[in-house]
């Protein structure tokens, strides 16, 4: 019995709180709402909101519990009843088995999940699951999340571990008013929730003043019916004459009903408490369309959910919001097949094989086989992108994208595709300028894409989300127009264009930063002023006057105070480190990221900044410590390679320092730091001519990039090699005809 005390106590942290409950102002719960939204609720009932997540019972639980038994990695999982409870019998935290009970099971289709309870008021989704799907789909079985991985209990991904937390990773969105109240000092939750599923408040927000209205007659006039915002946004569509594509007649107010679907439906981060009605970037931090999470052209890559992409999209620009497609209680399409995209789209127009070059009700002849290809995530969970874009082969042949094309025809190839398509009388006429070849120009570190990227950012006409992304990549290039074009953005009315701007200054000198910053610390948008607080982190506050230091301590607490919140993550807690660490408070720092180890120990980027923390104190050899247990974690990790070799140039090892930063080199992708300085290095310790080499293959990828001509130029020099000095030289100078450091460089070198 001493084992399952501690579990069942667990069990207490997660009461349904009673309405009025001092805990949940406001919230009246979904019930209260049946008598006079009857067909709203009884759409809702049996909904994958309503369904979301429910107290384990005889009716909710679909697994088979009948003593079922799954092997995984060596451990055998039983799953079986004891006195009418359902239970899991699995290895623990500490690698032994153990008895769980079920009090909750999440979700329901295609796959259920199951929440075991441990200690410090937790709950934890088991990473064995039930395959819903019907028999003949493959379906009814228990299968592993990570099929491919090798997981024991001491992995973060284990089902113990922190990222199988339900209290941060899932119950902000299966819950209606989460309280996940977290104790940093402990690591402990007392995580609370006003109904146990995504109920009417969920989404509409408190319901207590709408109520009163209703019963007092007073609802006409009244401010969005006592909610905190109206979402009822579809609008009215109309086919203009002679057309074959919907307008809509009037322009959407705001971003209200997709910002509040995005905020479950979106890759973003909790800042603080929700606030209904507000914009998602002030009470989230979102993730842009960049790579990895996405590929260059904006295709979903990893799991990003629907908000990032779907605002990529035309449909977006032209006014769509998520209810003209979707019935937003029974979540439902609002019609069968190609019948939601003719509610806008004609079908005699669209839906005939003139357009789509398929037979009439075959699998190709479906517009969101095309428009919007499937990826499957969790092994049998296939999301669709909401980008609806044209499938682009062409793209796919010069950048590796994927494409609908060969996703169905997969015994075919991309340039098949291609041919394909141009046999269909489809030529692509952007391939050259398409976003997605400056995304991955920036990532390559060649600065031919500043240009377009500066286009992208500067163009209202571009998607919001694509501008920002475009914004962030320019301010990663380090190039000066990159300031010209973010300060101007820094005024912009959006906020997620705003918080990019912030973003793109990083490379910006100190004072200059705090000068253009300054005024954004009190910004209304939480996103934007907890950029500006990472921007500003590093400004002395003894050299400032009065009033500017109040203000940043403010923004300071407030970065702090809401770190805090969330540093039930390990990724959290290493953000924390940074900002600590460029605010000085190095024991801050030190505390955070071993935090955020002790969380993940496998979490490589805080080895490394550790290393990099520990290093600035002289602390070498714990510095290398550091770097050598991230390298037995991941040993072809570039960065940790590249820590050490310049940790080893620095202790003098040269030998040692260019076997790392060679290894390092060679492993690079993205960006050109890596294989410059591996260039730098071969030149410093005695290798010229190798350096030469190895600068020279590098330009060939950035023909742009000022660090590579500039040293090609110093190095060719100083072997005698006049001509090739002078070539890179005005290559160098064409980058920045204004630069005068370069120019001094050309008339010295044509003066030998």
């Amino acid at each position: 019995m001493g084992r399952f005390l501690p579990l069942l106590l667990a069990l207490v942290a997660f009461p349904l709180c009673a309405a009025g409950d001092r805990d949940h102002p406001g919230f009246i719960g979904g019930e209260a709402c049946k008598s006079c939204h009857a067909a709203e609720f009884e759409a809702w009932q049996g909904s994958h909101h309503d369904l979301a997540m429910q107290p384990a019972t005889e009716k909710t639980v679909l697994g088979n519990f009948d003593n079922a038994e799954f092997s995984f990695n060596g451990v055998t999982t039983r799953f079986f009843r004891k006195d009418g409870e359902y239970y899991v019998r699995t290895d623990g935290e500490d690698g032994k088995l153990a008895d769980f009970p079920v009090p909750y099971v999440f979700g329901v289709y295609p796959l259920q999940q199951y929440l075991l309870p441990l200690s410090r008021g937790r709950l934890q989704a088991l990473s064995i699951a039930w395959d819903s799907r019907p028999a003949s789909e493959g379906g009814q079985r228990w299968f592993h999340l990570y099929p491919d991985e090798t997981i024991d209990h001491s992995d973060p991904l284990h089902w113990t571990g922190p990222y199988q937390n339900w209290n941060t990773r899932c119950a902000e969105c299966h819950s209606t008013d989460l309280q996940k109240n977290y104790s940093a000092g402990d690591n402990s939750f007392d995580t609370r929730y006003f109904e146990v599923n995504v109920s009417c408040e969920a989404c509409h927000g408190p319901g207590e003043q709408h109520r009163e209205l209703a019963e007092a007659g007073k609802l006409a006039g009244s401010a969005h019916g006592g909610f905190p915002m109206d979402l009822a946004q579809r609008g009215e569509w109309a086919f203009p004459a002679g057309e074959a594509i919907a307008r809509r007649q009037s322009p959407v107010a705001a971003n209200t009903q997709i910002d509040t679907c995005g905020r479950c439906h979106a890759r973003r981060g909790t800042l603080g408490e929700y606030h209904y009605g507000r914009s998602l970037a002030d009470t989230h931090r979102l993730s842009l369309p960049h790579a990895p999470l996405y590929y260059h052209d904006g295709q979903i890559r990893d799991e990003v959910y629907v908000y990032g992409s779907f605002t990529q999209s035309k449909m977006h620009q032209a006014g769509v919001v998520c209810s003209n497609c979707h019935e937003p209680h029974s979540l439902k399409l609002r019609a069968e097949g190609n019948g939601v995209c003719a509610q806008c789209h004609k079908a005699d127009t669209y839906d005939v094989p003139e357009h789509h070059h398929h037979p009439a009700g075959s699998s190709g002849a479906q517009c969101a086989n095309c428009h919007m290809p499937e990826t499957t995530y969790m092994v049998v969970d296939p999301r669709r992108d909401h980008s609806m874009r044209i499938p682009r082969p062409d793209l796919s042949v010069m950048l590796d994208t994927p494409n609908a094309c060969t996703a169905c025809h997969s015994d075919r190839d991309d340039e098949w595709a291609l041919q394909a398509l141009r046999g269909w009388g489809v030529n692509f006429s952007d391939t050259g300028t398409h976003p997605a070849r400056a995304f991955a120009g920036a990532a390559a570190g060649d600065a031919r894409a500043v240009p377009r990227l500066v286009e992208l950012a500067t163009d209202s006409g571009t998607a919001t989300i694509w501008r920002a992304a475009a914004l962030e990549s320019l301010g990663q290039t380090g190039d000066r127009q990159a300031i010209g074009v973010a300060r101007d953005l820094l005024a912009s009315s959006d906020p997620l264009l705003r918080t990019s701007a912030v973003n793109a200054l990083s490379a910006l000198p100190l004072p200059q930063r705090f000068q253009l910053l300054r005024p954004l610390a009190g910004d209304e948008v939480t996103s934007v002023r907890l950029a500006v607080a990472e921007q500003l982190a590093p400004v002395p506050l003894d050299q400032l006057r009065e009033a500017d230091v109040e203000a940043l301590r403010q923004l300071f607490g407030e970065y702090q105070r809401i770190a805090k919140q969330h540093a039930d993550m390990p990724g959290n807690r290493m953000q924390l480190g940074i900002f600590l660490a460029s605010r000085g408070d190095l024991p801050g720092a030190e505390a955070a990221y071993r935090g955020a180890i002790e969380m993940n120990p496998q979490l490589v980027p805080a080895r490394l900044n550790l290393a990099d923390l520990l290093r600035a104190q002289q602390r070498d050899e714990e510095a290398r410590e550091q770097l050598q247990q991230a390298l037995d974690i991941a040993p072809d990790n570039g960065p940790t390679l590249y820590a050490l070799g310049l940790l080893e140039t620095r202790a003098g090892n040269g030998e040692q320092a260019l076997d790392y930063l060679g290894r390092a080199a060679r492993l690079e992708t993205t960006g050109t730091r890596q294989r410059y300085v591996y260039a730098v290095a071969l030149h410093d310790l005695g290798q010229p001519q190798q350096a030469i080499t190895e600068l020279e293959k590098l330009l060939r990828q950035a023909p742009q990039n000022p660090d590579v001509l500039l040293a090609l130029a110093n190095y060719s020099a100083e072997q005698g090699k006049r001509e090739a000095a002078l070539r890179y030289a005005r290559q160098l100078q064409a980058t920045d005809p204004r630069n005068p450091a370069y120019g001094q460089l050309l008339r010295e070198l044509e003066a030998r």
